[in-house]
């Protein structure tokens, strides 16, 4: 089972919409969370305190006394058991740096892709030479490219055709894989990695009884 997430949900209104603290809660929302923890969850408050925190070297005391606040609500503000006001936020503001639009700032992107351990490791069909599954989004767009190839060939299996230029990084999961790159031959095991940039007629096979699983990540789609 695959599944892959882009963007954000539709019920995430502006960070600042008055009307929306008091709308409807949405069915998917957990019961042991309030409707504006659930609002606010995808800006990471939180998380974005304690970095710049970390960033500024400060302990939780010497923001104490930058800010006039206390260490337990600092320190409850950096773990999400609290949300910060906005005038709390905007004293811790100015002895950041910072401004408000750097804890609201919409993120452009976000695209997530799950690939379960029981897609991963189904059976291979024995007429199948190779065995491919996607890691990531299908799509244009895409700035890396991952997938896992379940090689079952014992002859070598061509990868690529003579002077295509190929740029990727092998790792070997399972079993033994036999590479072949332009008359040179290597053997890699279970653990082993290769990166490999080349123009050479490249080619695969499973180096033993058993298939070899391994992972390739390739460049993506150049960003728009």
């Amino acid at each position: 089972m695959r599944r892959h997430s882009s963007g954000f949900p539709p019920e995430f209104p502006p960070a600042f919409s008055a009307c929306s603290i008091h709308a409807e809660a949405p069915a998917d929302m957990p019961k042991s969370v309030s409707y504006a923890a659930w609002l606010l969850q995808h800006y990471a408050l939180g998380m974005k305190l304690r970095a710049l925190r970390t960033k500024k070297k400060l302990t939780l005391s010497r923001l104490a006394a930058e800010t006039g606040m206390s260490t337990a609500l600092l320190s409850k503000l950096e773990t999400d058991r609290m949300i910060p006001t906005l005038p709390t936020l905007a004293t811790i503001c100015r002895v950041y740096g910072v401004g408000l639009s750097y804890f609201f700032c919409e993120p452009e992107r976000h695209t997530l892709s799950i690939t379960r351990k029981a897609h991963l490791e189904g059976t291979t069909r024995h007429a199948e030479q190779a065995r491919v599954i996607p890691l990531t989004t299908p799509g244009k767009g895409i700035r890396l490219r991952a997938e896992m190839i379940e090689v079952t060939a014992a002859a070598p299996v061509a990868l690529t055709e003579p002077n295509d230029e190929t740029c990727a990084l092998y790792y070997v999961i399972d079993g033994r894989l036999h590479l072949s790159a332009g008359g040179m031959e290597e053997v890699l095991d279970a653990g082993d990695c290769a990166y490999l940039e080349s123009t050479m007629s490249l080619a695969w096979a499973s180096d033993g009884k058993s298939p070899s699983r391994i992972l390739v990540v390739r460049p993506g789609d150049n960003p728009a």
